[in-house]
């Protein structure tokens, strides 16, 4: 019987692990929960930026590597497609701007089937895009952003948030970025991980310089089966003040991520 009861609780436990880690992450934020040491996990997530000008699109390979359970590096190399509506000679696919990632986690409580963690974050913009469109699409100018992500998760729900700065020495891209998600799973948690999770994601963006301000609403899908995730969502703005192109009419996101 004792042994028995071992049995359950190990089962229990990774039922729990495995279930929270089912949640996410955040489509269109972060989140401070990692995986095991020497992960490698393969991702993209397709922006289809709909503005008043055009629609824009950007498709990033992701590749992630986690050297430790703590810490993770990054590399996106994205594609970009610019389709003004006036037919302007800029229209075509390029390569976009290159991003470099770094998190750290710093802080880590577990509990009975639930969890609390922090990250410290950098993302490395290399100017290697154009400098025309929406900058959310390519800039074409080094940016280097720096935040704190923080979630709490269960096998109930989850909650992400994030806060930090996006510096632009030689542009006016300085922003105060804020994002705030929940994330529900569906389904029961079972093993091999099989869910379903609805997400609700907020993003404030306040840019410095010119005193531009947006928030935005994410709807989002997920599907985690095994070592898969497929994802999808439409943003849409709440506020716009002070925007005066390329504002913000939706977005289409789709994503697919793979763990090896």
């Amino acid at each position: 019987m004792h042994f028995q009861k071992i049995l359950k609780l190990l089962f229990l436990g990774m039922l729990a692990v495995e279930s929270i880690q089912a949640q996410g992450p955040p489509i269109t934020a972060d989140k401070p929960i990692m995986l095991g040491s020497e992960s490698v996990i393969i991702k993209t997530l397709t922006e289809i930026r709909n503005t008043d000008e055009g629609t824009f699109t950007r498709v990033p390979l992701m590749l992630h590597y986690l050297p430790t359970s703590n810490s993770l590096v990054a590399v996106h190399i994205p594609m970009t497609s610019y389709s003004f509506n006036d037919g302007n000679e800029n229209n075509g696919t390029y390569l976009g701007d290159i991003n470099i990632l770094g998190k750290y986690q710093f802080y880590r409580k577990d509990g009975k089937a639930k969890t609390f963690r922090m990250v410290l974050k950098t993302l490395q913009i290399l100017p290697n895009g154009k400098d025309f469109g929406p900058t959310e699409i390519s800039a074409g100018t080094y940016q280097g952003y720096y935040g704190v992500v923080a979630g709490y998760e269960s096998i109930k729900y989850g909650l992400s948030t994030e806060f930090g700065y996006n510096m632009s020495p030689s542009g006016n891209q300085d922003e105060l970025r804020y994002k705030f998600g929940v994330g529900l799973p569906l389904l029961k948690p079972t093993y091999p991980v099989k869910q379903i999770n609805l997400y609700f994601e907020y993003t404030s963006n306040w840019r410095l310089e010119t005193d531009a301000y947006e928030m935005l609403f994410a709807q989002g899908i997920q599907y985690a089966k095994g070592r898969l995730t497929l994802e999808a969502a439409i943003q849409v703005p709440l506020v716009q003040n002070n925007i005066d192109q390329f504002r913000l009419n939706s977005n289409i996101l789709l994503g697919t991520r793979y763990i090896f």
